[in-house]
């Protein structure tokens, strides 16, 4: 069995709304549907070329660019319609799970209303254990015996009309996924879902500090109360500081700086109320990036690793920013069944059970593909009878190394 991965066949139509039919017709005609019954928006006519070359008279599981969703043969007669229903293409597997009708989007809204969203997060939190425990050992770049967290957050906008529990700004709704994400095997340890106008410095009231872990924020995060209860558990931090951000120097230590680091200072804090908020003293590391013109400063409670490990560190934080790009590329939290608060919740924790499962596969099974191709291979294979061993090995796919030109600044 093959698998052909669309996204590097196929090209998106330049209109999608007025080729709303030919599209469908074609795909139709080529016997070829999205596994989730929606209409794709890829022109199967600039793509069948390629496709053939590699068929060769094998049979083709198409993985498609649709998040979660992929492409499989599909013979369906007669005229096409208008809005399939959701597992048009895999109908005939479907009777053993006792669904034996059509399964509606209303059906799976009216689901996620009714259904408590706490039954997802205390399954995915199951799961959370157990892949924080598979990759423990695994490194990420910087050999420490501490565990080490990245704390962020995203931003999934929504409509206020529909749903007005969601408050973000006057005239735009939104809830934000705030994560902890640990960095051995970029696992979320932890994941708060809250409305959009939830400032992320709140989140540190809702964290059980890891006594000895390392926690790497940006400056959103930079509250010398929050922080200084960090430092009393005794856990560390690593951010950065504000340009308006007062301090006294008190002594300042030798550095190389040829490796970018500046300076290595021991501060205190001046002003009333952060003093009085932060009555210890603090370390103050300043650091070159030479690769994008930019000075950056730290700051941290940790007296005793290297300046330069301190800025590779917060360099790792770009971690959790992968993770929030990852999940919304290739998983349904962006567009939603249901507008209630229990249906988003709900819909965000089994995105993140999935991520994780998909991760708990790839370390039990030793599996050299990526998170994406196993979980675009598990999507076409989902109502398949046959051992998942034997859908994941042995597969003729070979990943392209995507070039993304729009690279983000990793230190902001």
């Amino acid at each position: 069995m093959s698998f052909i991965d669309l996204k590097y066949f196929s090209r998106m139509c330049k209109s999608p709304s007025s080729q709303k039919k030919e599209t469908a017709y074609e795909f139709r005609e080529n016997n070829l549907f999205s596994v989730d019954g929606l209409c794709p928006s890829i022109r199967v006519s600039q793509m069948r070329r390629s496709v053939q070359r590699q068929l060769q008279g094998q049979e083709l599981l198409l993985l498609g660019p649709v998040p979660l969703h992929g492409f499989r043969p599909a013979y369906l007669p007669g005229k096409p319609a208008g809005h399939p229903s959701l597992f048009a293409g895999t109908q005939s597997k479907l009777y053993h799970l006792g669904i034996r009708g059509k399964v509606s989007r209303n059906t799976l809204a009216h689901a996620n209303q009714l259904r408590d969203w706490r039954i997802d997060a205390d399954f995915a939190k199951i799961l959370i254990g157990q892949a924080r425990k598979l990759y423990a050992a695994d490194s990420f770049g910087i050999e420490l015996k501490q565990t080490v967290y990245a704390l962020d957050s995203t931003t999934i906008d929504l409509c206020l009309s529909l749903f007005p529990w969601a408050k973000f700004r006057k005239r735009k709704g939104a809830v934000k996924m705030h994560t902890l994400l640990d960095l051995h095997g970029n696992i979320p340890s932890v994941v708060i879902v809250t409305p959009g106008n939830v400032h992320d410095v709140n989140i540190l009231d809702d964290l059980i500090i890891e006594a000895g872990a390392i926690y790497i924020m940006d400056r959103g995060y930079l509250d010398f109360g929050r922080l200084f209860k960090i430092h009393q558990t005794p856990a560390f931090f690593v951010t950065r500081s504000k340009t308006n951000f007062s301090r006294k120097r008190l002594y300042s230590q030798p550095v190389d700086k040829s490796t970018g680091i500046q300076c290595d200072q021991i501060i205190a804090l001046k002003g009333y109320y952060p003093k009085k908020h932060y009555p210890e003293k603090l370390r103050r590391i300043r650091y070159f990036d030479a690769e994008n013109n930019k000075t950056l400063v730290f700051l941290t409670n940790n007296f005793v690793l290297p300046a330069i490990t301190i800025a590779d560190l917060y360099r790792c934080r770009w971690q959790v920013e992968l993770f929030f790009k990852w999940i919304k590329q290739h998983l349904r939290i962006k567009a939603f069944y249901g507008t209630t608060e229990n249906a988003v919740k709900t819909q965000i924790w089994i995105a993140i059970s999935v991520y994780v499962l998909v991760a708990i596969v790839k370390k039990i099974l030793k599996l050299d593909q990526s998170l994406y191709t196993i979980l675009q291979i598990l999507s076409v294979t989902l109502f398949e009878k046959m051992p998942i061993l034997q859908a994941l090995s042995n597969i003729d796919h070979k990943e392209q190394e995507a070039h993304i030109n729009n690279q983000l600044n990793l230190f902001d």
